[in-house]
């Protein structure tokens, strides 16, 4: 019964994403203008999901379900989406399951389980096509963690392998699910108390061992770390010292704690892109390390009286660590998305600990199923108008830009959503942009894009200048600016454009076949050519 109305409620807040389209945010490249995604489930498409770190990772389980969205359905954005909510959904009751299996409180795992379904935080990771990795990493990292509880109740080994093969499929899907051994050491701390009741001088003895257990995930996560930073370095995802300092890194860390757990709390104003800031208030710095000490102060003290709010706290603050900043990667301060799993430890924390605090409380069924009832319903009602703002990319960027208005990357994105229907508001985005942020080279490339589709390729082969004379390896930039010359002509200019491209990216297969148009354009035009 309890499963059930999870379910039907979950589904009833996403039940109009179905009119929401692909953005342009990676669902291009994800799945609509993927060659290898949009043509189903081929054997070419399987080896390439397994071997490619496009996108800056490596997450064969991703593709191979775009793959079969497309073998069932096609491009139409509608139905991708529908697959996510179904995956989320399954996510949802899994972890209704494994919260009852490790604790037997019904009510408790299943409000815990309905805060993950209904967040309005969580709309990002199941609304946008491109990060279905993160319900899938959800749904294996909840699989794990039953398999794991399987194994210590009832101490059959095969359900620790399993733990282990849902892991692999974990990392396969996002290797965010890293940081999954060290939540095997918080369950093992509560509720399956693995750490209690030992006198304290074999204590250290009893956590080592709990450690040693976990090498075989370790070991995992170490391999998976490897091909992530090689993934990322290649992909050009990561951003040096020089571009973000050590300590605005670090400023944005705290910061970035203390926004999650406030959104998660209060999740008003939520965007589609945080950017990263030039500067933060030192009192923004000051006020989130107060907090976040405050709270790690009183999960610690209080926790043999209210263990599940350490083992929470920590969850939180353990499973944000890959994205929380110190290695930056992309041009968000933070992300909605990356509280998909980190909440579940806040939700625990909350709810465990109001239900341990009320025992005295008058009328408590009543108290807190009313308290529960109302805080749900808000939830729902604000994940359905959350996915109503990723109906399209204007739709989306529109509302990225009341939040956080004067975004430089925000213009950018704003400016790609208007590219296919408007030019002219494209390029006054992009323009906006630049005044933002005048050495910005994705505007730069992009306004050329839209100069050179109005066929003022002049002004577009400035627009590539300005990003060459900033980042000479830019690929786009080299391509694009070739693309131009060849349509005024200039066919050795295009030739020599096309020859860089291939000098940095040898398997550019675009840069390879407009290098031989060009060819064959200049051949035509030599003395003797064919006409």
């Amino acid at each position: 019964m309890v499963a059930a109305l999870l379910l039907i409620f979950t589904v009833a807040a996403y039940s109009h994403i179905g009119h929401d389209r692909f953005v342009h945010m990676d669902d291009d490249s994800y799945v609509v203008n993927n060659p290898y995604v949009n043509h189903g489930l081929t054997p070419a498409g399987i080896v390439w999901a397994f071997t490619t770190v496009d996108q800056a990772n490596w997450h064969p389980i991703t593709w191979l379900s775009h793959m079969c969205d497309v073998q069932l359905f096609g491009l139409a954005p509608g139905a991708h989406h529908f697959t996510s909510v179904a995956i989320h959904a399954a996510a949802s009751l899994l972890l209704l399951l494994l919260l009852y299996r490790l604790t037997g409180a019904v009510w408790q795992s299943a409000f815990v389980a309905a805060l993950f379904a209904l967040h309005p935080m969580h709309v990002e990771s199941v609304a946008w096509a491109a990060e279905r990795k993160d319900v899938l990493s959800a749904f294996f990292c909840f699989l794990t963690l039953l398999f794991y509880t399987d194994y210590v109740r009832d101490q059959d080994r095969s359900r620790f392998y399993l733990a282990l093969a849902a892991f692999v499929l974990g990392l396969m899907s996002k290797p965010m699910l890293v940081t999954l051994p060290l939540m095997l050491l918080l369950l093992d701390y509560w509720p399956l108390e693995r750490t209690h009741g030992a006198p304290e001088n074999t204590s250290l003895k009893r956590w080592f061992g709990l450690v040693w257990e976990k090498l075989p995930f370790l070991a995992l996560s170490f391999v998976s770390c490897l091909i992530t930073f090689y993934a990322q370095e290649r992909g050009g995802a990561t951003r040096s010292f020089g571009e973000i300092s050590a300590v605005l890194r670090l400023e944005n860390v705290v910061v970035s704690y203390a926004k999650y757990l406030l959104k998660t709390v209060c999740p008003f104003d939520l965007a589609a892109m945080y950017p990263f800031p030039s500067a933060i208030p030192a009192w923004q710095v000051v006020g989130s390390l107060l907090l976040l000490l405050a709270m790690t102060a009183a999960a610690v003290l209080l926790r043999r009286r209210l263990p599940f709010l350490a083992m929470g706290w920590f969850w939180f603050l353990v499973t944000l660590l890959p994205v929380i900043g110190l290695i930056q990667v992309g041009e968000q301060a933070m992300a909605d998305r990356y509280s998909y799993l980190p909440s579940v430890g806040l939700f625990i924390a909350f709810t465990f600990s109001v239900a341990g605090l009320s025992r005295k409380l008058p009328n408590r069924p009543t108290v807190l199923g009313a308290c529960a009832g109302i805080l749900l319903v808000f939830s729902a009602a604000a994940t359905w108008r959350q996915v109503g703002f990723w109906h399209d990319s204007v739709v989306l960027f529109q509302r990225a830009n009341r939040v956080t208005p004067n975004s430089y990357v925000i213009h950018k994105y704003l400016g790609l959503a208007y590219a296919d229907t408007d030019l002219d508001a494209a390029i006054r985005e992009y323009r906006a942009a630049l005044a933002l942020n005048p050495r910005y080279a994705d505007a730069h490339n992009n306004l050329g894009l839209a100069y050179a589709a109005k066929g003022d390729h002049a002004a577009a082969i400035a627009e590539y200048d300005a990003v060459l004379r900033e980042m000479p390896r830019h690929i786009l930039a080299h391509l694009n600016r070739g693309a131009s010359l060849g349509n005024l002509g200039r066919l050795d200019e295009a030739i020599a454009e096309f020859e860089a491209v291939l000098r940095l990216a040898p398997d550019y297969e675009d840069a390879r076949a407009n290098l031989q148009l060009a060819q064959e354009q200049k051949a035509l035009r030599a003395p003797g050519g064919r006409r």
